[in-house]
């Protein structure tokens, strides 16, 4: 991977978007010229001797300017936030990919409630049956609404093996729902992989860390290992995929293509725009490949999809994305207290803004469940008397009534359960067909 075109990354230890932030050491350099409103500087500072004068208990200055800056920063955006110490624990427990409490990726929904983007795989949030698109409504006793999400994050979080109780809006529901969760240790395996069948690979990517580049090149060599040759398809799934390390999205693009760009960043700062380009290697031996995405594939996942769409590597396959096209950053103001501010929006090659528009696939598939059927009774030509024979040596073997053709899912549940991936395969192995007939 090159990157090309970013002075401001010589100021930024990492930069990620979704689930992780950027952290940049220093804020000072290339300032844009400002002018303090003094007016406005006047009248915050009257509120603040009125607060405390007046206001019915004795309010530390430092609570008071802290307040401030939460509502300064939750007035920009759902995604910029003022972080405390062990906010910024937090976050990097969680690009690192091991950290206390539920397992879900949530955002500020526009009604004031805290809305699931994705439950993480295999964690206790997904357990319990939470789902993208939930908008919780209460945490205990306490409700949601006009919480900040680090308030919303303080309450869901706790020591493990206690519990919370969830209260839920679900679209489709008449009725709220509640989900009694015990709080654990998260730790993410970001990357799993399997043979769906002969020939047809299959990874699954639940979160974007550091390693995820690394692990889903070696999850491509163990799929090749096993299939003992090079793959007829990939399925790379991304659906409910929150985001994560913007460099892991780009280290899977690379590992895709060998040439072009990934995806470029803009912002107000001039030293904000960065663009990010593919190495000549193709790690993926140019596999036919489709990607699932669906609404809770955000940020991370939404470069992977926008890249390979652009590039027309592979075929994108789902429902539409979430649609975050913004990238955080971290600000410190001090050793122990900083800011995550959104800086500027991601594009993808071709230039398209997913912020608010998300991914659409290249063919839709909603979610379901295969029915199988064997169908009404039919006869063959080979059933009819006196018909007449193909000119092979041997008698064709007549069909019985009522045998209708199976659908060659080889026992997988996985394909029956799940209609988008049976969907995703069956696109795949039409693909080898058309390879082997060329």
């Amino acid at each position: 991977m090159k990157l090309i075109r970013s002075p401001w990354l010589s100021a930024i230890t990492a930069l990620v978007v979704g689930v992780s932030i950027g952290i940049a050491s220093s804020v000072h350099a290339e300032r844009v010229e400002t002018r303090l409103p003094v007016d406005d500087v006047r009248m915050f500072s009257q509120v603040l001797e009125r607060i405390k004068q007046a206001y019915v208990e004795d309010v530390e200055d430092s609570e008071l300017i802290e307040n401030a800056i939460e509502g300064m920063l939750s007035g920009l955006d759902p995604h910029s936030d003022y972080l405390t110490p062990e906010d910024f624990e937090d976050l990097r427990e969680s690009t690192r990919g091991e950290f206390g409490g539920l397992g879900i990726e949530i955002s500020l929904d526009e009604t004031g409630f805290v809305r699931v983007v994705a439950p993480i795989d295999d964690t206790p949030a997904y357990r319990a049956g939470m789902q993208s698109g939930d908008l919780i409504t209460q945490i205990d006793d306490t409700p949601v609404k006009g919480m900040t999400i680090g308030d919303a994050v303080n309450l869901m979080r706790g020591r493990p093996g206690t519990d919370v109780t969830l209260t839920v809006a679900r679209e489709g529901e008449n009725q709220p729902l509640e989900f009694e969760i015990t709080r654990d240790i998260i730790q993410v395996t970001s990357i799993r992989n399997r043979m769906i069948e002969p020939g047809v690979g299959y990874v699954r990517i639940s979160q974007f860390q550091e390693r995820t580049g690394q692990d889903f090149v070696e999850a491509m060599e163990s799929l090749r290992d096993e299939n003992e040759g090079a793959l007829d398809g990939l399925v790379l799934d991304l659906r409910n995929n929150p985001g994560g390390v913007l460099q892991a999205s780009v280290d899977v693009v690379d590992a895709l293509i060998s040439q072009g760009l990934i995806v470029y960043t803009e912002g107000r700062l001039p030293n904000s725009a960065s663009e990010f380009e593919a190495n000549s290697d193709d790690p993926s031996d140019g596999v036919n490949l489709v990607v699932l995405i669906n609404g809770g594939s955000a940020s991370a996942s939404e470069i992977v999809a926008g890249a390979v769409q652009d590039h027309r590597r592979g075929v994108i396959m789902g429902t539409r994305s979430f649609g975050k096209g913004s990238v955080q950053t971290i600000l410190p103001l001090n050793d122990n207290h900083a800011i995550k501010l959104t800086t500027a929006r991601y594009f993808t090659p071709n230039g398209r803004s997913i912020q608010a528009q998300g991914i659409e696939p290249d063919i839709i598939v909603n979610p379901g469940k295969l029915t199988q059927e064997n169908g009404n009774p039919y006869y063959s030509e080979a059933n009819l008397a006196g018909h007449l024979l193909n000119g092979d040596e041997e008698e064709p073997v007549e069909g019985e009534a009522g045998e209708a053709e199976q659908i060659d899912v080889e026992a997988s549940n996985d394909l029956i359960d799940d209609y988008q991936l049976y969907q995703a395969v069956m696109l795949l192995k039409g693909m080898r067909v058309l390879n082997a007939s060329r």
